[in-house]
């Protein structure tokens, strides 16, 4: 199945359309997933160092490597080099992977207008707000849909792209940190399973359009 919806495989648009039923239709599914890290009384794994160092790396990772690219295009104009073929379309593309998923559509839009409560918030583990399944509208008040740090994570899908070797490596790893930063949200009470896949889906549907639309070539 290699027919392409801008820029994006039809099977991909299908996974994302199916998963979004599927956590429509069985909601269920979050609460089950987030009670297995739940004892009872709270969610133990929350402000674990490990929780904390995985919560608190993305923005450190997305600044080197962000200001490592203006770097080396800075370096690239004056000297007239092409060092990782980084230019001023690349920057562009950059700052649009990084602000147009992650800060536009999941923390502009979908996490302050959404008001999905976290898990940590909800009636079924120990909080006072009523659970709402994902991408249905709320009024509980939260900022629980979709995850803005799974967003973050797994926008540096957007560097890998550009990678002049051993793509399919690097995106490996990208993608493991991301269902990582996934699992540290969801252990702490942060996230729902539904929001963190939302996330990925949106991230990466985003990242492929914008690459289309600026270099007009296929991932």
């Amino acid at each position: 199945m290699n027919t392409k919806i801008l820029n994006v495989k039809l099977y991909f648009w299908l996974l994302f359309f199916i998963s979004s039923i599927v956590f429509i239709l069985f909601p269920q599914i979050d609460i089950y997933v987030s009670s297995l890290f739940y004892d009872g009384d709270a969610f133990p794994l929350k402000k674990t160092p490990f929780e904390q160092f995985i919560y608190h790396s993305v923005r450190p990772l997305i600044i080197i490597l962000s200001l490592g690219s203006i770097a080396i295009f800075i370096y690239n104009f004056f000297k007239k080099t092409n060092i990782l073929n980084i230019n001023a379309k690349v920057i562009l593309y950059l700052i649009l992977v990084l602000g147009v998923a992650p800060g536009i559509i999941v923390n502009g839009v979908l996490k302050p207008h959404w008001e999905r409560a976290r898990p940590i918030q909800i009636v079924d583990f120990g909080g006072k707000k009523e659970f709402t399944p994902a991408f249905m509208l709320s009024d509980q008040n939260g900022h629980s849909f979709s995850s803005g740090h799974a967003a973050a994570a797994f926008s540096l899908i957007g560097f890998v792209i550009l990678a002049p070797r051993r793509k399919k490596v690097w995106m490996s790893i990208i993608l493991s940190y991301g269902a990582v930063m996934g699992l540290a949200r969801i252990s702490a009470g942060g996230h729902f399973l539904s929001d963190v896949v939302t996330s990925f889906f949106i991230v990466f549907i985003s990242t492929a359009i914008i690459h289309y639309m600026l270099f007009k070539e296929d991932l």
